[in-house]
């Protein structure tokens, strides 16, 4: 079971919160816990939702306002997302790194032209001192 199915009714979902099932009506009216909902439009709640509501209440007993918590919950989401984009983004790269046999490495020339290096090829660098003086001086 994934934890966001939706399978709790919210008497039970209430109950594994420990909160009044009025409560989890008025988390779903200000949207800081909206769970799914069934044809007949009951509402199925899902562990990440319980989970939530576990936080609300922790964060309600630190005294954080209720619009704060929307924002806190908001922002946890939101670094959940990108952490999720960022993992896509890393094995995508990986990805194509695996799949780019013969990939060229390129360098710059001392005169600008682009010199395409063997792989683990490193360059040389140049230790001359070079001087820039204004035209007209």
């Amino acid at each position: 079971m994934d934890e966001h199915s939706p399978v709790f009714v919210i008497s039970i979902a209430a109950e594994l919160a420990g909160m009044h099932p009025q409560t989890l009506r008025q988390y779903d009216r200000l949207g800081l816990v909206s769970p799914s909902r069934t044809a007949g439009k009951s509402r199925r709640y899902s562990m990440r939702d319980v989970e939530k509501l576990q936080e609300i209440s922790r964060l309600g007993s630190e005294g954080v306002s209720l619009e704060g918590i929307r924002r806190i919950l908001e922002l946890e989401d939101q670094v959940s997302e990108l952490h999720g984009r960022v993992r896509e983004l890393e094995s995508a790269l990986a990805d194509e790194l695996l799949n780019r046999p013969g990939r060229r490495v390129f360098a710059a020339g001392s005169a600008g032209e682009v010199t395409p290096l063997p792989t683990g090829t490193r360059t040389r660098r140049s230790t001359q001192l070079v001087v820039w003086r204004p035209l007209g001086r």
